[in-house]
Formats: C-alpha cells, structure tokens, sequence
C-alpha cells in the first residue's frame, strides 16, 4: 500500500459547524496517507468550537470577512490560487484533497491531474456537482464518511485494557473497509494508527506487540479476522457475515428508518439514494431488494415515501434526492 502526501483544502460552508464531520474527513484522507498541509476557508465565530480539531492537525484557516454578495466568489478563489502555489512550489505533496461540490473547481482539478497529482473530492451529496464529482481522480460523499456509532456486539466477553479496545475495533474496521481489497498488511495497520493516533501505542492495551493486539482485535470485532500470509501478518474483514443478520419483509423498514434517522441527526437533510443504500449494505452486507418484496430500489424509495419517512426530490441537475422526514425526538429513541 503507497502512502500519499496530501494538501487538504476545505470549504467549511459545505462541512457545516460539526467537529465530528471534520474529523472524519481529517481520518478519511489520513488512512490513505499523511496530511503536510491543511486549510479550511470561510472562518468565522460560529466555527469556534472546530478550533481544538484545526489546532491539533496544524489547519491554517481563511476567515469570512463578509462585504457584499461576492465573499465566496473570493474565497473560491483564494482556495484555487493556495491549491496552484503548492502544487508548483511543494513537490512534497502528490495528492490534493478538495472538501466541497462546487464546480467552479472542476478546473483546477484538471490542472493538479495534468500536473500528475491525484484529486480526492468530498461532499454532501445535495451539494456535489456531477461535474466536479467526474472530474476527481475519486471521490466520496461525505454523508458516507460521517462516523456512525457502532452496534453494540453480541459478544458480551470482553478484555479489560487500559485503552478502549471498542473504540479501537471500530476505528480498525473502518481502516480495513476502506482497502480496496478488504484486507491489509498488520504492518501498514499500525502505520495507519501510527498517523491517526500519534499517541498510538499496543502496550495502551496491555499488549507487548503488535501482533498480540491485533488479536485482541479480531477477538473482539464480528467483522475482522487475522491471519498468516507469507510470514506476514494479515487482517482484513471476515468473508462469514452471518451474523450480520438479514433483511426480509418483516424487519426492513424499522433498519431504513433507522439509517434515515441517522443522516438526520449529522445535519444531512438530503441524501442520494445510493448513500442510502450503502448505508444499509454496511450493516446488511447481503441486502438485496428482492429480500423485502422489491424488484428496483427505487421500489424501496417510492414505499418509504409512502410511509411519511421521506420524500423524493430532484435538484437543478436532475438529481434525485432523498429528503429525510425522520429525526430523533428529545422524548423518544426514535420517531418521524
């Protein structure tokens, strides 16, 4: 696995005011390598509580000085101008991470991939341009990179260590599920935490090596196992997903109201409805319409719809868009 050199340049109006959005762009881009440069643009005091996130990853920041209509005119421009400069004066940096969908940036992606420099783009998806999304060398929505919290495990044996061996589970099978193959070297896992956790140490959880955490690891993760390969530790996601459970007629919809539910409560109003069926694919790895009665998921939209749990929309690009009508009430666990 090539570790990549990234510049990260971030349009806050399309991360909204969440930390925790931030700091999973921040991870997203860090397991594919190191971040050497970082700034986010259109600053102002409503993101006070970011400071602690940008502080910590060296994030310089452009502040929003609002004077009239054209501010983001020049902060896009301050954001294409800082993104050429480092491409032409950092040979260090071979990829460039551009968080937002507007497609005003579709020329300077050309430019940086003439340049030879790959191009990750994030964004929500009601904001992301079809444009701008083909022209990057890859790019993710970043309703898929919001965390979610983790199912609690059926397994109730757990071992007691100093460190949170839960958080670290879910953190690894993020890592690992963002392998193109599912599967990685135990080596490059610890590099990956190495940059994710600069404070990362195995003796945190009682372990002596590397390799005794990466078993407490898969011992204590339903989704991750480890084995020998070539004299070389390997982890990667369990190709046995049985116990994740199947959808069929009966259970199906409280899951997609819990999925809606979730985008919700990060703040993501619109969704396109393949993040939603990701969605429900991560926690059904086996999920298939004709499971719940359906020939075409968009079947599936049409019947949520029908239930008051959303409502399909299409934007000026004649892109369809879910817009959730399920949230989380200060009275109950769930309701729409």
């Amino acid at each position: 696995m090539s570790k990549s050199n990234f510049a990260v340049f971030v349009d806050l109006e399309n991360v909204g005011a969440k930390e925790s959005l931030l700091l999973s762009i921040i991870e997203k881009v860090k397991i594919r390598g190191d971040i050497l440069l970082g700034k986010v643009y259109g600053y102002t005091d409503r993101y006070t509580d970011l400071k602690q996130c940008l502080l910590s990853n060296t994030f310089a920041v452009v502040p929003s000085l609002r004077w009239g209509k054209v501010q983001k005119n020049n902060l896009d421009i301050q954001l294409v101008i800082d993104a050429m400069e480092v491409a032409y004066t950092n040979p260090l940096i071979d990829s460039f991470c551009i968080v937002s969908g507007d497609s005003d940036y579709t020329p300077l992606v050309g430019r940086l991939k003439s340049m030879g420099k790959f191009v990750l783009g994030i964004s929500r998806s009601e904001a992301a341009s079809g444009i701008f999304v083909n022209a990057c060398n890859e790019f993710v929505f970043l309703e898929s990179v919001a965390k979610r919290q983790p199912k609690k495990s059926r397994r109730e044996e757990r071992t007691p260590l100093d460190g949170d061996i839960n958080e670290l589970v879910s953190q690894v099978e993020t890592i690992v599920s963002d392998q193109d193959e599912e599967q990685m070297y135990a080596s490059e896992l610890k590099d990956t935490l190495n940059r994710l956790r600069p404070d990362f140490s195995e003796r945190s959880y009682g372990c002596t090596t590397f390799g005794k955490l990466v078993q407490q690891i898969t011992k204590n993760s339903e989704k991750l196992t480890s084995w020998m390969e070539n004299s070389s530790l390997m982890i990667g996601l369990s190709s046995d997903d049985a116990d994740e459970g199947r959808l069929d007629k009966s259970n199906w919809l409280p899951a997609f109201k819990l999925a809606l539910e979730h985008f919700k409560d990060e703040g993501f109003d619109r969704v396109n409805p393949s993040i939603l069926k990701a969605s429900i694919q991560t926690d059904y790895p086996a999920f298939e319409e004709k499971q719940i009665g359906f020939k075409r998921f968009s079947d599936v939209m049409k019947a949520l719809e029908k239930q008051g749990l959303l409502t399909i929309e299409m934007d000026d690009q004649h892109t369809m868009l879910l817009a959730s009508r399920c949230g989380r009430s200060r009275s109950s666990s769930s309701g729409c």
